[in-house]
């Protein structure tokens, strides 16, 4: 099975491989990373994150079985009255068919709602505030926030998992 990761990100494929892996024991299995370019901003709010995670996978897939995209960005709640950062996760196919899902999503101290809603991105709100450099290719601010209780490639299973539960159930989803 070949599967190819649209993003320069390298905890995505680590992702991507380990959910991918457990969801098809046995299944020989390369997962690459490909470099695409994105149509959305880069700091995604509301239905731009969904969107990039589909254009990703979209974009990707080339000559793969399956083409993976993963999103993160900020999702207002209307109730709440707070963006939550989630990860969207779209998985298509050569017949184009796409499944998505998304992960936890989680809030973040309002300095950094503030920078985002200003024109920076969280990543480098995040890197300004705690000093690490590229963290969101490294434990990304989930790790830093939750004092190491899960990081982003954990964060990141949970949004591709949750996009490959019809390809793990085709026997309860029936045709995508």
């Amino acid at each position: 099975m070949r599967v190819h990761v649209g993003s320069s990100n390298t905890v995505k494929p680590e992702a991507v491989r380990h959910m991918f892996a457990r969801a098809f024991p046995g299944e020989p299995l390369d997962v690459k990373l490909f470099a695409v370019s994105s149509p959305i901003p880069e700091q995604p709010f509301n239905e731009d994150v969904l969107r990039g995670a589909r254009e990703r996978a979209k974009e990707a897939i080339q000559d793969a079985d399956y083409g993976v995209g993963v999103e993160a960005g900020l999702i207002w709640n209307e109730i709440h009255r707070v963006y939550f950062d989630v990860q969207y996760c779209a998985i298509v196919d050569q017949q184009g068919k796409a499944t998505v899902g998304h992960g936890s999503g989680f809030v973040y101290p309002q300095r950094i709602i503030q920078a985002a809603l200003s024109g920076q991105t969280v990543g480098q709100a995040m890197t300004e505030w705690t000093g690490i450099a590229r963290i969101g290719h490294q434990m990304g601010a989930i790790g830093y926030l939750s004092n190491g209780l899960l990081d982003r490639t954990e964060l990141t299973e949970q949004a591709v998992l949750m996009a490959l539960l019809p390809r793990i159930r085709p026997d309860l989803y029936g045709d995508l």
